[in-house]
């Protein structure tokens, strides 16, 4: 797949998930739509999973593909706000996602959705 291809499909996707977290949320940003993939950019998977990861700016609820690669993030929350979030989304059958650690960009962060219970 072209370059070009793979953006404009993982834009479609992951405005899709930026809709989701901006509907419960009130603020969605959309962060990756591309991903390389043994040396070949392909789209963000269709798929979403949801995700929280701890940053120096508190907690933030993330929509991510299959491989982790993240679609759409909420802005950094608290604690208490990112478990509300993460319920609402869990309510609307997106399932938590499993892996260990997310991709944004060049950055690996470990999920911690499990602190958030």
């Amino acid at each position: 797949m072209q370059y070009f291809q793979a953006v404009q499909i993982g834009k479609q996707r992951a405005n899709k998930a930026q809709m989701v977290l901006f509907d419960i949320s009130g603020f969605a940003m959309l962060t990756l739509t591309t991903k390389k993939i043994d040396g070949k950019f392909a789209p963000v998977g269709e798929e979403s999973f949801v995700a929280v990861i701890k940053t120096d700016d508190g907690f933030v609820v993330i929509l991510v593909d299959a491989d982790g690669f993240t679609k759409a993030q909420t802005k950094a929350l608290e604690k208490e706000d990112a478990q509300k979030i993460f319920s609402k989304v869990l309510e609307l059958d997106i399932t938590e996602f499993s892996g260990k650690e997310i991709k944004i960009w060049t950055d690996t962060y470990p999920t911690v959705q499990n602190e958030l219970k």
